[in-house]
C-alpha cells in the first residue's frame, strides 16, 4: 500500500466531508497518441489499443508508463490551510479542534495568510481517502450517476442554480480547474473512485 498527496479546491473538500463526492478525475499524464481507441490498466500498467506511435500493430504497451494510482493506496488530502498560531487569539470564542486551520471550512474568511494547498505538509492533512478502484476513460464518457459522484452539484449549485443537469455541472466545473477548451479536448483520465478513512476518534466535520 502506497500513500500520496492529492489537491483538492474548498468546494471539492467540503463536498468530501459531506459525503457526497466518492470519485476524481485526473488526466493521463502524457496522453495516449490520438488515434487511441480504448486504454486499459493491466498490472498497473497503462495499455491502449490503436495505432501504436511507432506505426507498427495495433497494440500500446509502455512499461514505463504506470499508473499513479492503485486500489488499496491510500490519498492524503492537501487544501488551503494556515497554521492557528498566525492568527493570535481567535474571535468570538471561536475554538480550533487541532493546530492547523481550515478555509474550506470557513476559519476566517479572507485572512491574507492562507497557504497554498500545494505547501501543506503531511502533519496538517486532515482527510485521508482509501483508493477503492481505478479505471481509465475519456473526459466526455462520465454518466450524470458519476457527475454526483464527483461533488459536481454541490460545487456549481450557486454558480448555475439548482436546475442544471448534472453534466453540466461537472463540464462547468471541469473548465473552472482546468482552463478554456479542457472539456472540447476530451483527454483520457484516470477515474479514480474513493472512500474516506474515519477513525472512530475523529471528531465531527464542523
Amino acid at each position: 500500500m502506497k500513500e500520496r498527496p492529492i489537491l483538492f479546491s474548498a468546494p471539492m473538500v467540503r463536498a468530501i466531508l459531506a459525503g457526497q463526492k466518492t470519485q476524481t478525475r485526473r488526466a493521463v499524464k502524457p496522453q495516449p497518441d490520438h488515434r487511441t481507441t480504448r486504454v486499459s490498466i493491466c498490472r498497473d500498467q497503462w495499455m491502449g489499443n490503436g495505432p501504436s506511435g511507432n506505426g507498427v500493430g495495433t497494440a500500446q504497451w509502455d512499461p514505463w508508463r504506470k499508473s499513479p494510482f492503485a486500489a488499496g493506496d491510500r490519498l492524503w488530502v492537501r487544501e488551503t490551510w494556515a497554521p492557528v498560531s498566525m492568527f493570535g487569539d481567535a474571535p468570538l470564542g471561536k475554538t480550533f479542534q487541532s493546530d492547523w486551520a481550515y478555509r474550506a471550512s470557513g476559519d476566517f474568511i479572507g485572512c491574507h495568510r492562507w497557504r497554498p494547498s500545494i505547501h501543506m505538509p503531511r502533519a496538517a492533512s486532515r482527510i485521508l481517502l482509501e483508493i477503492v478502484s481505478v479505471r481509465v476513460e475519456r473526459l466526455q464518457d462520465i454518466s450524470p450517476d458519476d457527475c454526483i459522484a464527483e461533488g459536481a452539484w454541490r460545487a456549481v449549485d450557486r454558480a448555475l442554480g439548482r436546475g442544471h443537469e448534472a453534466v453540466a455541472a461537472y463540464q462547468y466545473l471541469w473548465v473552472h480547474i482546468n482552463g478554456a477548451g479542457s472539456w472540447n479536448a476530451n483527454p483520457w483520465v484516470w477515474v479514480i473512485e474513493f472512500r474516506r478513512v474515519v477513525h472512530n476518534a475523529e471528531p465531527m466535520p464542523r
